[in-house]
């Protein structure tokens, strides 16, 4: 009988040991006595609530202490609604305190956002309070007269709150700014004035409002670097020359090409002249055999005829010679100009 007993008030209390564990672990009364113990006012039933949303207590209420010790006017039901939202609590907390110490206007919602677009809020307060210096590449611009400057800049900027959500980021800036360089440079009559003056670059530049729309405040730019690069403008000259002379040798090509298809042109007609002649003085003979014979030409007219004919032939032949002789002349000046 007393076994009995005995056996039971072992399991009744191994029954109450684990029902004790498992309401401590189900309920976070450690959580509940810190939270009480900072003064910070969190019900028990929220803390059983978190745990049937499947919100880890502890990562709502150890923010929420620590904001509370820094002065913060936040409550749980922000942070968790945060949380839920896929949003990092301790960071905003974080950034919340970093802005509050330093004075600077930004409200629990505007900091939300801010994480929620995938940006770091706490990043963002430390670069209000300290800025950052974002440096530009290589940036090419080419002055009136033709020569290359190279540039780099150091661009200084402070991140602004109320434009993180929706602003452009760093890759806008240095697109900005390098706009602006080559604009000053391209608008400078020399190389030397942009040498003389570099602060002129930093001047203008500034003056442009570069930061308008984007997440930051531009507060300086400064050179870091300017070096001389190619002569452009010699560069191109030569390229516009060289295409001149390809075109000039192509229309010599074509005047070329011209002549001597009027050449070739010229000799096929002479060629056909000189077949009407033959052709003419082939039938001649018998014409003139035909006059003798019907007595419509004399003895004394033919001789004439003939000594008429021997002067033209003569003056054929040396109508040729000059002919020849001026075609190779043309064909060796010709030779001399391609040469």
């Amino acid at each position: 009988m007393i076994d009995g007993v005995l056996f039971s008030i072992i399991i009744f209390i191994m029954i109450a040991v684990l029902l004790i564990a498992f309401i401590l672990h189900f309920i976070p009364v450690g959580l509940w006595i810190s939270a009480a113990a900072a003064g910070v006012n969190v019900g028990i039933f929220s803390l059983i609530g978190m745990r049937l949303r499947r919100v880890k207590p502890d990562k709502i209420i150890k923010p929420l202490i620590k904001g509370s010790k820094a002065g913060l006017d936040i409550s749980s039901n922000q942070l968790e609604s945060h949380m839920l939202s896929g949003g990092r609590v301790d960071n905003v907390v974080d950034a919340l305190i970093a802005a509050h110490r330093a004075n600077l206007e930004l409200s629990f919602e505007r900091a939300a956002a801010i994480d929620l677009a995938g940006r770091n809020v706490l990043e963002a307060v430390r670069m209000s309070v300290t800025p950052k210096i974002i440096e530009t590449p290589w940036i090419s611009a080419v002055a009136i007269n033709g020569i290359e400057v190279k540039v780099i800049a150091r661009v200084t900027v402070r991140a602004n709150l109320s434009r993180l959500v929706g602003g452009a980021g760093e890759e806008t800036i240095i697109a900005r700014v390098g706009e602006g360089i080559v604009t000053t440079v391209g608008s400078s009559e020399s190389h030397k004035q942009v040498l003389e003056n570099p602060d002129k670059i930093s001047r203008v530049v500034l003056s442009k409002g570069l930061d308008s729309g984007t997440a930051f405040e531009i507060l300086s730019i400064d050179i870091a670097d300017i070096d001389i690069g190619r002569n452009i403008g010699s560069h191109l000259q030569i390229e516009q020359a060289e295409a001149d002379k390809q075109i000039a040798q192509a229309k010599a090509e074509e005047r070329r090409a011209l002549a001597i298809a009027k050449e070739q042109e010229m000799k096929a007609h002479v060629e056909e002249m000189r077949a009407k002649v033959v052709e003419a003085e082939a039938l001649l003979p018998t014409a003139i055999a035909d006059a003798l014979k019907n007595g419509n030409l004399g003895v004394i007219d033919y001789y004439n005829i003939e000594n008429k004919k021997s002067d033209v032939g003569l003056k054929n032949s040396l109508s040729k010679m000059n002919i020849d002789i001026g075609i190779k002349a043309e064909e060796k000046n010709k030779n001399k100009n391609k040469l």
